[in-house]
């Protein structure tokens, strides 16, 4: 006897995949690679084309959507108050998001990230932000005080994307 599967959850399977790894790299080396954010916008349309759920016009709103947070994103990231990998996971999982949940991911992506802050600054998040990679400006000036500890926003991110984007998938 075979089981059917449902076609849409091939592509959702691989998004949250490459949310994943794209979250544990983060952790592990600050750094998202561009071939995992490249990877999420090549499944997309096949999740567009398979998910019962999403109209050409919503997957339209969906771009747009995307596109407006990679801009805000990339004036953020001008400033230096966001990564660029950050930036570019963010509008990606704003595309799998949908415009109805793109408020939403905005927001599991502020609590998260801001439990992921707080994490950081008790003891043991102090000893696991000293095993990653250092970040340090060597023509900082020392007496400025200790260095910022870099914040892999990447883990909150991914987080926030599996949790607008994966349920609505299994109603």
């Amino acid at each position: 006897m075979t089981v059917p599967v449902a076609l849409h959850l091939i592509p959702l399977a691989g998004f949250a995949g490459l949310m994943a790894t794209s979250a544990i790299e983060d952790f592990r080396r600050l750094i998202i690679p561009n071939g995992l954010i490249l990877g999420l916008c090549v499944l997309w349309p096949f999740h567009v084309a398979t998910a019962p759920m999403i109209t050409l016009g919503a997957a339209g709103f969906a771009a747009l959507c995307a596109a407006a947070v990679f801009l805000v994103g990339a004036l953020l990231f001008s400033c230096g108050l966001i990564g660029g990998g950050d930036v570019k996971l963010l509008a990606a999982a704003t595309l799998w998001a949908g415009p109805a949940a793109t408020l939403p991911l905005l927001v599991w992506t502020a609590l998260l990230g801001g439990m992921l802050c707080l994490f950081l600054l008790t003891p043991v998040g102090a000893l696991v932000a000293a095993a990653r990679p250092s970040l340090q400006d060597p023509s900082r000036d020392p007496a400025r005080g200790a260095d910022p500890v870099p914040v892999p926003y990447g883990v909150a991110i991914a987080a926030a994307g599996l949790i607008v984007t994966i349920p609505p998938n299994f109603n």
